[in-house]
This record gives structure tokens, C-alpha cells and sequence, in this order.
């Protein structure tokens, strides 16, 4: 056993706590839209096919936003192909997962199970083989009251009200080979920036992404970046960051500290988007949209190789995700909550089945993933402002990282209603953790609720045979005594500690 020590205190402000930090992503790959959100022939869909009991998850597991519709789907995609009557629409063949898309899931009907899901939609715009003229049509179409062509077939199409979407991806991942019409930072920087300004002679207050790396690993990382915010920095307000992580062998240590290279991600953009700006003498600050991320067994899938004979909607990477998973997006979404002044958006990718939190079968049930319980504590316990813990934590060695903090932590705190919440990680697959939090600076806190998600397996996962093989459960001797908050936490676990406190009245803000 060893021990930790955590200090918090309501005057070290991060930033505000984020709604749009807990989206999450629904592209049209593998069973993510067809037989996952959308599905009418089973037997809880709704009038417009959706699965009533996905969206009663989706509800659940409290996200805010949702990106759509990929990925790298849309570096290939029509928009036009998923509006209108669904039995005119066309059939494509989909170059980016080698499927057949029938469109019958299309713009529309994702607004529909939007508003239905109770969700801000997140548009990306094909950047890869379309440009500035099809984003702006997109752009009439989704948003313009009436009176145009556009917004009248949209109206034609069911849809007399404009969606009034805010959030857009200018194109996705365009640094990558495998996508569609990849460019060179200085070809993508020029057209993003054209786009941009194109979109904002309708409408200047629309907030847009710029594509940043798809990967801290890629050879362009950091001079992407950087080429990209030269020719945008004026008209884009976020640059993104994806990242995916998974077990490479049996090096779980290094595994469970993932975050540590997420951490690393953020602050190497934000260090060269704060560069780009200096340079220019700007007052503006450019944000990180982390608008793809989650543990996703890649390698597998690409071992398999692709599905064969351009099927519909086959099954690609659904993963069973394991206790060591919910660990490590614990720790991940740790890390976007304490970055939380500069990550303005985050989307886990994906929602459903693919990679999803959610998992389905055709006429049969959904049940949630363990990475759906980490995900879900902190959207709906994260309230008020991120507050900076002093950690002081014994060490974990780990081949990829070296030395790592074992016990990864953030803290939130609402002052209005006195909610003060800890998020703590123990990294160590080995070694239980004593933790002691101080809780001076807050006045009477006393322990309301204390959750813990562990396994003496860290391969146990949720299955269809087995949906509640992993479940959170009620942390065991978890205390207040003395102004202190004492836990010991298990190897390789997930806790939270929800607490209702006041701020000192002697302590600074007052």
C-alpha cells in the first residue's frame, strides 16, 4: 500500500466547466448509425426509427453535443445524397471503410434524432474531394429561414424550420494519406481559410474548426499546426486534435498512463497556436476542439483488414471494452476537464456499437460499455468551475512514459449549490493507493455519494451474455474525518467522490 496526498482549494480556478467538453461522435461506419441510433425494424424504434432505448442510454450517459457525420466518411460525402425522399436518394459506394451507403440515414434525420437526443449538433463539411461552393450550399441549406431555393427544398424536405447549427468542422483529418483528398498544410490552410470567410459572409458568428494532426505521432505534427493557423488564425476559432490509444502487448502500466500523452498533445497545441498569434501581434486566442478520442483497438482492426464485397453496414471494431479501458478514458476525460481554458469542445469517438459506449444487437438489447461509466460521472456530476489539485503521489514506471503520477485527479466546484467533486485515477496495475484529500479550504464538506469502478480482472468487459459484469458500485470505506477526504483506491480504478461544501469565508473571492 502506498499513500497520496491531494490539496484543493476554490481560489485555484482553471476555467469554467465546459458543456461541449462531453460530445461525442456518430459517423457512418460500421453499425455506428445503421442498427446503432437507427434501426426500424426492431422493436423499440420510434415514428422516425430511431432506437428508443439507445436514446434513453444516450440520455444517460449525458452528452451535449454530437459530431456528424464522420470522420473519415466525410472526406467522401454528398450531402445532397441524405436529403428528400428516402426511396430517391442515392446509392454510393463508401471509399473510406469500403462499405455500401444507402443514405437512408441522412442530414435530416440526424437533426431529428438530435433534437430527440436533446443534443447540440456538430457538423463537419467535406474539405477533402468538395469546396467552398458545396459548404456554403450545406450552409443555406442547414440554416436559412426561406425564401431560397435551398431553404425551400429543405422545407420540401420536411423541414420547414432551419437547423441553426453553430459548430463546423472545416474538413477532417487532411493531413492523413488514407483520406480523401489529403492535402499539404499550405493546400488545406489556403482552402480552410477561403471556406471560413465564405461561410462568414452569411453568418460571422458561426464558430468553426480548423483540422489540426490526426495524431500527435504524425511526421507533420506541430508544422501542421502551425502552416494551417498562418493562413486561418482571423477566421477559425478552434484547431483540433484527435488521438486513440490501446494496449500495445502487455504493457498495461504504460497503457493506464495514456493521458499523459494526451496532456502532452494539448499543451504542445496550444504552445504553437499561442506562437502563431504572437507572431501576429493578435489579442485573439485560438482553442483546441480534442473532437476524436478514445481507447480504439486500431491495430486489430487493420489486421483484419477491410470488409469484403462493399457490404452495408457490417460490423467494424466492436470492441469489448474492458476495465483497463473505463480506466483509461477516465484518465482522458481527467485531462480535457483540467485543460478545460483552452479545450473548448471534446467528442469521444463514437457513440454507438463502432468504438462505441453503447452497444446494440438486431433484434435484441443495448446495454452499456464499461468506458460508458467514467464518461457518464463526469458529464453529469462535472458542474461549476475546474479547480487546480496539488497532487503529491508516489510514482509508476512505465516503458513509454517513464515515471507517471499514480493517481491522476481533477476537481470541480460549484459554488452556487456547494457540489464539490473529485475524479481520481489510480494508474498503478499493481498497488492500491491511500488517498487523503484536504478539504480545508472548503467549509462543512461532508461526503455525499463516493463510486468506484474496478475489477480484480482489468480484461473483465460488459457483454450481451453478460451486460452487467462491470457495474460502478458504492466505494468501500470512503470518509470524511477530520476535514480530510479518505479513500483507498484499487489498482487500476476509476473513483469519484461527490461532496457538498462551502467555500471558507475567509478564503480569497469572498
Amino acid at each position: 500500500m502506498t499513500a497520496a496526498r491531494l490539496h484543493i482549494d476554490p481560489a485555484f480556478v482553471v476555467g469554467p466547466v465546459r458543456p461541449r467538453m462531453f460530445g461525442s461522435f456518430v459517423e457512418h461506419m460500421g453499425r455506428c448509425v445503421y442498427g446503432g441510433i437507427y434501426d426500424p425494424g426492431h422493436e423499440s424504434a420510434d415514428e422516425d426509427g430511431f432506437r428508443a432505448d439507445v436514446l434513453e442510454l444516450v440520455r444517460e450517459l449525458g452528452v451535449t453535443m454530437v459530431r456528424y457525420p464522420g470522420g473519415n466518411f466525410v472526406s467522401g460525402y454528398r450531402w445532397e445524397d441524405g436529403v428528400g425522399p428516402a426511396d430517391e436518394r442515392a446509392t454510393r459506394l463508401d471509399l473510406a471503410w469500403r462499405t455500401t451507403e444507402t443514405n437512408a440515414f441522412g442530414l435530416n434525420e440526424f437533426m431529428r434524432w438530435a433534437r430527440k437526443a436533446d443534443v447540440e449538433p456538430m457538423m463537419a463539411m467535406n474539405l477533402g474531394t468538395r469546396g467552398v461552393h458545396e459548404a456554403v450550399d450545406l450552409l443555406e441549406y442547414c440554416n436559412h429561414p426561406g425564401g431560397t431555393t435551398l431553404s425551400g427544398l429543405r422545407a420540401e424536405h420536411g423541414t420547414a424550420e432551419p437547423h441553426g447549427v453553430r459548430l463546423w468542422c472545416l474538413g477532417n483529418e487532411l493531413d492523413g494519406p488514407w483520406q480523401l483528398g489529403a492535402k499539404t498544410a499550405a493546400e488545406y490552410g489556403r482552402l480552410a481559410a477561403t471556406v471560413a470567410r465564405a461561410l462568414r459572409q452569411y453568418d460571422p458568428d458561426l464558430e468553426l474548426v480548423a483540422c489540426g494532426s490526426s495524431n500527435r505521432q504524425m511526421p507533420t505534427f506541430g508544422s501542421w499546426e502551425a502552416t494551417v493557423l498562418e493562413e486561418t488564425y482571423d477566421v477559425v476559432d478552434m484547431i483540433s486534435a484527435h488521438a486513440y490509444y490501446e494496449v500495445v502487448g502487455d504493457d498495461v502500466a504504460s497503457f493506464l498512463a495514456s493521458s499523459v500523452d494526451m496532456d502532452r498533445f494539448i499543451d504542445d497545441v496550444v504552445a504553437t497556436a499561442d506562437h502563431v498569434g504572437a507572431k501576429r501581434s493578435s489579442t485573439k486566442r485560438i482553442d483546441i476542439s480534442f473532437d476524436e478520442w478514445n481507447v480504439w483497438y486500431n491495430a486489430e482492426r487493420k489486421a483484419r483488414g477491410f470488409p469484403v464485397g462493399w457490404p452495408q453496414a457490417p460490423r467494424i471494431s466492436e470492441d469489448d471494452y474492458t476495465v483497463a479501458d473505463a480506466v483509461v478514458v477516465g484518465s482522458l476525460l481527467i485531462t480535457l476537464v483540467r485543460h478545460s481554458d483552452r479545450v473548448a469542445a471534446a467528442c469521444q469517438a463514437q457513440l454507438v456499437n463502432t468504438i462505441g459506449s453503447i452497444r446494440t444487437e438486431p433484434e435484441g438489447p443495448a446495454w452499456r460499455q464499461t468506458i460508458f461509466y467514467p464518461f457518464a460521472h463526469v458529464a453529469n456530476a462535472a458542474k461549476g468551475v475546474v479547480l487546480s489539485p496539488q497532487v503529491d503521489a508516489p510514482t509508476v514506471e512505465t516503458a513509454r512514459y517513464g515515471p507517471v503520477l499514480a493517481i491522476d485527479t481533477v476537481a470541480t466546484f460549484d459554488e452556487a449549490t456547494g457540489d464539490l467533486t473529485v475524479f481520481a485515477v489510480n494508474r498503478d496495475p499493481s498497488q492500491a493507493v491511500d488517498l487523503d484529500v484536504s478539504l480545508a479550504a472548503f467549509d462543512g464538506a461532508t461526503l455525499e455519494r463516493a463510486v468506484l469502478l474496478a475489477d480484480d480482472d482489468w480484461r473483465a468487459a460488459n457483454t450481451r451474455q453478460d451486460p452487467e459484469r462491470v457495474v460502478p458500485v458504492a466505494h468501500p470505506g470512503a470518509q470524511v474525518v477530520d476535514g480530510e477526504l479518505r479513500a483507498s483506491l484499487p489498482p487500476a480504478s476509476w473513483n469519484v467522490f461527490s461532496l457538498r461544501a462551502g467555500r471558507r469565508a475567509d478564503q480569497p473571492g469572498d
